[in-house]
């Protein structure tokens, strides 16, 4: 069963993923060899998983109770190169953690 985290950090991979290679690849194609047509493709996909990662980061908020900062910080991270990557390992720490915990209970 997928989670609102488990969701958010699935669409967070492929973000940054797709930023990374609009940004390291499809750019200089385009702006060195004058090759654009990487960037309309690359570009469209990066757009839909941006959006997507937008609404998976307003899911985690409603469904956890994030505050504002925790919500601007996933924001700031989707706008930085290898930001979705750090907050993924800090939601995948904060996952293992409550799964150690929820284990816990079921085992006391």
């Amino acid at each position: 069963m997928k989670t609102p985290i488990s969701r958010l950090r699935t669409i967070g991979i492929y973000e940054g993923i797709s930023y990374l290679l609009l940004l390291g690849i499809a750019m200089p194609l385009k702006y060195m060899f004058d090759m654009p047509l990487f960037v309309k493709y690359v570009g469209w996909a990066h757009g839909v998983l941006f959006v997507l990662y937008v609404l998976a980061l307003l899911q985690v908020t409603l469904a956890h109770n994030w505050g504002f900062k925790k919500l601007a910080a996933g924001f700031i991270a989707s706008l930085l190169p290898f930001g979705p990557f750090i907050l993924d390992k800090r939601l995948l720490d904060k996952e293992e953690a409550a799964l150690r915990a929820e284990h816990q209970k079921q085992m006391a």
